[in-house]
């Protein structure tokens, strides 16, 4: 199998050579100063990259995903598959699908769920499009497990981008309480308690982080509330603080959204 990789960042490095060990021939293109992987055949140009490919993978920012598919555009194979790995909105996954269709190129939006160093190429990911069968019956015989979803181009990226409310979300909030507890000398008190609840949490905790909320709103509210003046009186601007005493007001005016039942054990 032949792969063009558009960007050797660490996530693109990190995975060219996971292919080029799995017998993958590998060329890329990447106009920054970046290093490049023993073995991997690099270009200044791009479309030497893609004229064999049986994969093109664009490994870039959302910004740069419309000119990485154009940058080539004409060269790519038909029936090639095109791989966006890039963080962008359904809306841009549809876009790029219907600019690749044109041409007839296969066009899979692929979603990794976990950071790449440390897991290369077996990154979990989930593909969506019209490439991403093909994709996914490529890539799943050399280690990566991804799975093909049903649906146009754009369903990866909403799933990820799902999951991305809640764990850059839960970053900010930390961040965001760590500043505070650095302000009030309670640094090592609040890591070692964030720690130990995050550790020993299980589905029962989560369902009652949410389903609690609705009962309690007003009272969580004022609690809130009274978190956001701290932050002020320490000097901490509350910025995602003051987002949950939003999201607390529009749980008392419009209640809770469908929660799941529980998985089965």
């Amino acid at each position: 199998m032949r792969v063009g990789i558009f960007g050797l960042g660490e996530a693109g490095g990190l995975i060219a050579g996971d292919l080029l060990r799995a017998g993958v021939t590998v060329k890329a293109y990447d106009p920054a100063n970046v290093s490049t992987p023993e073995g991997v055949i690099r270009f200044d140009t791009p479309s030497p990259v893609v004229v064999d490919a049986n994969v093109v993978i664009a490994l870039t920012a959302a910004a740069d995903a419309r000119s990485a598919l154009d940058q080539a555009y004409s060269d790519i194979p038909a029936d090639a598959v095109y791989a966006d790995f890039s963080t962008a909105a359904a809306s841009l996954k549809r876009e790029l699908e219907a600019r690749a269709s044109q041409r007839h190129i296969r066009f899979a939006d692929v979603a990794l769920l976990a950071v790449v160093p440390g897991n290369g190429l077996r990154t979990r990911a989930l593909a969506s499009g019209p490439g991403a069968d093909r994709f996914a019956t490529l890539f799943q015989q050399l280690g990566m497990p991804v799975e093909s979803l049903a649906g146009d181009a754009g369903e990866a990226a909403t799933r990820k981008l799902l999951r991305s409310v809640f764990m850059k979300g839960l970053a900010g909030v930390m961040i965001e309480a760590l500043q505070a507890a650095g302000e009030a000398g309670l640094s090592e008190w609040l890591w070692d308690n964030l720690v130990t609840e995050i550790a020993s949490a299980d589905e029962s905790l989560i369902r009652r982080l949410v389903t609690g909320t609705a009962p309690h709103a007003k009272r969580r509210l004022h609690e809130m509330e009274a978190s956001s003046q701290l932050l002020l009186d320490l000097g901490v601007e509350p910025v995602m603080t003051r987002a949950t005493v939003e999201n607390l007001r529009r749980v008392l005016e419009h209640g809770l959204p469908y929660i799941p039942s529980a998985r089965a054990q």
